[in-house]
This record gives C-alpha cells, structure tokens and sequence, in this order.
C-alpha cells in the first residue's frame, strides 16, 4: 500500500499505466462500449493534470475555502441552534397553554349554560388565535420577521370586517345574549313592535313565535342594542285587571264581589303576595276599580281569561251596573226670536267751502 505522502510518483504512474480495455466495459460479444469513451478519456486527462498538492490539501484540511466554509457552518449552527431550541419550547409550551385555556373557556360557558355552538364556536376561535400568536412568536425567536405578517392580516382583517359589518354586528349581539341571558327560549317578551315566544336564539339571528302562530326572526343586534320587556324572567308575575262600575254602585259591594271571584280561581297565588282591590280612577263615565293577583308564568294567560269572564257575571248575579258610555242631552224651551234693534242714523258732517283767496289790484 503506497501513501500520498511518500510516494505521489508512483500513484501518477500507476494511474497513467491503466489501460483504457480497463476502464471501459465491454459488451456481452467482446466489443469495447464506444458510448463511453469520451469519459474515459476524461477520467485519463484528469488523472494526469491532477495535482497531487490538491488532493493533499483536501484530505489534511489545508485547502482555504473549505476551511472557511466548515468554519461558517459550524459558527451558524452554534448560533441557531439555541435559538432552535428555544423555538421549539415556546412551541410546545405555547400549545399546552393554548388547550388549557381553550378548556377552561369551554368550562366557563358550560357553567353558564351556554348553548352547545357558542361553546365550539369560541372554543375554536380562541385555540386558532393563540396558535397564530405562538407561531409569530417562535418566528421572531427564530430571526424570521412577522412584522409584514402581521401587517398582511390586518389588513385583510380591516377589509373583512368592514365588508360583512352588519354581520358581525349581528354575530355580536348573538355572543351577548347568549353569554348575558337577557331571555332564553321560551321566555314571553317585548321588544319594539315586536311581541311574542322565543323559539330559537341563533348566533346572528333570533327566532320569535307571537301568538297568530307566524314566525319572526329578528338581527341580534337590534334585540342586544335595544331596551326590551321580558315578561317571563321571574317565575311569579302579576296580572293587572280594571273592573268599571256605574257612578252611585256601593263600592263596597262591589269589592265583596271581585274578593269572592278572587278567592274562587285556583290559579292565583295567595302565598306569594295577598291581592290588591282599590279604586283606581273616577272616569268621565265610570268608577274603575284595579284588581291585582298573582299567578305563575305558566298559567298568567289562564287567569287572564277566567277572572273577566268571573267578574262580569259576578256583576250580573249581584246587581252591579257596569257602566256604558253616556251622553246628556238637553232639551232646551222654545224661545221668543230675538230682534236686534233699530240703530239712530247719524247724519254725516258736513264739509267746509273752501276759502276765497283774494288778490289785490
């Protein structure tokens, strides 16, 4: 075995001594391959300009670029990779912080009672932003610039959001009934002209059920926005009734009547709070007394319809008037015509003759 070192006479002679029937192939009958004699002849030229001082330099390591370049790698990757390193932890920590949070959001609206899409909804819109974060994050550890990253996303996030306004508009008010609970399905309430059962509460609209059996959906803006009336909050509410009597009815007669009517409906709460029976108004035509009871939520429609009906024959059985509209009407005596009187007529001044003007002569 000859070293490169010791002998590199011998290495070009070996080299040059190699026939070219060696290094090139034959075919299955014995004949040389001429496809590739140009690289054999390429690999005998090479050979003999080959300077032994090359090869030498390369396996000591002398020669100067690649010096310069194993040099800059290993400069660059003892640089990056702390940088890497930290990267990759604020990755991996980053995502386990982001699923915690994501599960401890989807907890608090559970303990909300929350509807079933808002909680995915918020869940998954709060888990992609803070990925995003945590990404841009490791770029900048990394060296990698996300300031026109972030700039591009604002940008389209300006533009989307001023094309679909109303949307998000309604998207938010959807967001605030649903966490705030101003109603819930089923509730009874007023907002606007608008007045009926709530059906359905979507993210951008609400569905509304009146009494004439017809559907309304409402934007969730307008119902979180405007002031409302839900007569269903409280489980106890109270039914407000106005019975008129005839001037000159006993009013205490008339109160005895509405108590018994009162005390005969089994839907109305006494232990809640005791009725109220008082006169309320003198109208024009009529003594109106108001009548309060309270009822349940679930039967407020019942008592409404029942004790009306029970006043008005309770009236009827014990002889109170209701009134109805009246108007007086005056018969007033024939009397004589009267005759204006004969006026004195005053003669008109007379007007002075106008003065003579004299000239002398």
């Amino acid at each position: 075995m000859f070293l490169l070192d010791d002998n590199p006479s011998v290495l070009l002679a070996a080299a040059a001594s190699q026939s070219v029937d060696s290094i090139v192939p034959k075919d299955e009958f014995g004949q040389m391959v001429h496809a590739q004699d140009s690289i054999s002849r390429a690999m005998k030229d090479s050979l003999k300009n080959m300077d032994v001082n090359d090869i030498k330099a390369v396996v000591t390591g002398e020669n100067t670029f690649i010096k310069d370049g194993l040099q800059q790698i290993s400069e660059l990757t003892i640089a990056f990779l702390p940088k890497l390193i930290v990267a990759i932890l604020i990755l991996w920590l980053g995502m386990k912080l982001a699923k915690m949070l994501k599960k401890l959001i989807v907890r608090g609206l559970e303990r909300r009672n929350a509807e079933s899409s808002l909680k995915s909804f918020l869940g998954s819109l709060v888990d992609v932003l803070l990925k995003a974060m945590i990404i841009i994050m490791a770029m900048d550890v990394i060296g990698i610039k996300a300031t026109s990253f972030i700039a591009l996303l604002g940008a389209m996030g300006l533009a989307i959001g001023m094309a679909l306004q109303g949307t998000l508009q309604n998207f938010a008010g959807g967001v605030i009934i649903l966490l705030m609970k101003p109603f819930k399905v089923d509730d009874y309430i007023e907002c606007g002209s608008y007045k009926g059962y709530i059906k359905e509460i979507r993210i951008f609209h609400t569905i509304m059920r009146p009494f004439n059996g017809r559907t309304i959906i409402i934007p969730n803006s307008e119902l979180a926005t405007k002031s409302l009336i839900n007569h269903t909050k409280e489980p106890q509410i109270r039914l407000d009734v106005v019975a008129s009597v005839a001037y000159g009815t006993d009013i205490g007669k008339a109160k005895r009547v509405i108590l018994d009517v009162i005390k005969a409906e089994p839907l109305i709460s006494w232990d809640y709070k005791k009725p109220v029976i008082a006169v309320s108004e003198l109208g024009n035509n009529s003594v109106d007394i108001s009548i309060w009871v309270w009822t349940t939520v679930e039967n407020y429609w019942d008592v409404w319809m029942h004790i009306r009906e029970d006043i008005y024959i309770a009236f009827n059985n014990a002889g109170v008037e209701i009134p109805f509209p009246q108007v007086t009407l005056h018969n007033a005596p024939e009397s004589a015509p009267v005759h204006m009187a004969a006026r004195e007529t005053i003669p008109a001044p007379q007007e002075d003759a106008p003065e003579q003007i004299c000239t002398g002569h």
